[in-house]
């Protein structure tokens, strides 16, 4: 079920990609306008978890999490029936605030239940399983554009949304034992934020994944214009093309799952930065050479989606391990960064698509580049030091950890 929840992001940005041309023909928009349904989407998601990891650490888990299932599918069903693009981008507003209990509360229920040392392997696990999504999200959405229009992907984002309300309300038990009555106090939460803010360990890893983020986006919102207007892709194969790129996502994902606690995060860094640099470089490059073909602009997001795989589980661990009392104002803060620089990033590509593959490319390689100079000039110098520090909290927190691993057992 967390995983799901997880998930409801790539699928509310991935779903409907291939839809996104023929919703710009049927509102008689351009691609900004167009896009401006992903990144509306992104930006709500970003403030919203402002509020829902306050919300969260006050109030417990899995009453946020509810409450937020209940507005994603308001939402959806409203979106089916959109008579205009202001209707659809104020339905998928409405859509984030809900989506975005799913990946805030979803991190925290984690980091509840795993402590730091499990948290970086978990977030795998569950990044891996999500990775299905962004997979054979687009090719299902191609499928439903094909027979349905852009409003046959909403109505199964419909679906899926009501019936994961139903299996948490069901299913879910709560994974914070001890609310903090104290938790959304505005003083207070100030207090911790700056506190969070402080830690240069969180504002590193944090800028690994939203720079990352960044580069994702920039290559979701731009991707079905690119490969369907610019290089021919029809679309009904539009998601097999897509889909290929993320499998280096998903192996990724995989292989960190089964070395992370072996490795360590900064390791695993290390390397995820380096294929991300690498891929998106190459992808630059090529666009900078007018080399405009699938293989040219697939194969290096490839290898950037590889380094992401082992980047975005690490750096969320890093992030937010050293903070077992405030999880839920970390991860909400985490995604905050996250959400508002992948919505800047897809915006940028939107409004500099020139019929080219060259904004795409561009915005990927300078979030990789940006992704590495954030671990490497705040997450990594004195790690020796902040790792005694997150293990010390993690002791602290080992019998209540066990004693919520022995009751996720049924999750």
């Amino acid at each position: 079920m967390v995983a799901v929840a997880f998930a409801l992001l790539p699928l509310s940005t991935d779903l409907y990609l291939a839809s996104l041309p023929g919703l710009r023909r049927d509102f008689g928009i351009g691609v900004s306008e167009a896009q401006l349904t992903l990144s509306a989407f992104v930006v709500a998601f970003a403030l919203s978890q402002l509020v829902h990891g306050p919300l969260s650490d006050r109030y417990g888990r899995r009453p946020v999490l509810l409450a937020g299932l209940v507005i994603y599918f308001v939402a959806s069903v409203a979106a089916i029936f959109a008579p205009s693009i202001g209707w659809l981008v104020a339905a998928r507003t409405l859509q984030a605030v809900g989506a975005c209990a799913g990946a805030v509360v979803g991190r925290a229920i984690v980091r509840d239940i795993y402590g730091v040392a499990g948290s970086a392997r978990m977030l795998a696990v569950i990044t891996a399983g999500m990775s299905l999504a962004p997979i054979f999200g687009p090719m299902v959405g191609s499928a439903l554009e094909v027979a349905f229009g852009w409003r046959g992907a909403f109505a199964a984002l419909s679906a899926i949304g009501g019936l994961l309300l139903a299996a948490v309300a069901a299913r879910l038990t709560e994974s914070n034992p001890h609310p903090d009555p104290r938790a959304t106090e505005v003083a207070g939460l100030l207090a911790r934020y700056r506190a969070i803010l402080a830690n240069r360990r969180f504002l590193g890893c944090t800028g690994v994944v939203a720079f990352t983020y960044a580069g994702i986006f920039s290559f979701v919102s731009g991707s079905s214009f690119v490969l369907i207007e610019v290089l021919g892709v029809p679309p009904r194969d539009f998601g097999f093309v897509y889909g290929a790129t993320v499998v280096g996502y998903v192996s990724t994902n995989l292989v960190v799952a089964r070395i992370a606690l072996r490795a360590g995060i900064d390791r695993l860094l290390v390397v995820g930065t380096a294929l991300a640099v690498a891929g998106g470089a190459a992808m630059a490059v090529l666009a900078y050479a007018r080399v405009e073909s699938v293989a040219a602009f697939v194969a290096p997001m490839f290898v950037f989606f590889m380094g992401a795989g082992f980047n975005m589980p690490a750096a969320m661990a890093g992030a937010i391990g050293p903070f077992p009392k405030t999880a839920g104002a970390a991860s909400a803060l985490l995604g905050f960064g996250q959400m508002t620089v992948g919505g800047l990033a897809g915006f940028a590509v939107g409004r500099l698509h020139d019929g080219t593959t060259l904004p795409a490319s561009v915005s990927i390689a300078l979030a990789a580049l940006a992704a590495a100079a954030s671990f490497y000039a705040l997450a990594l110098p004195g790690r020796a030091a902040r790792c005694a520090s997150a293990a010390r909290a993690s002791d602290a927190q080992g019998a209540e950890d066990a004693e919520h691993r022995r009751d996720s057992g049924s999750r």
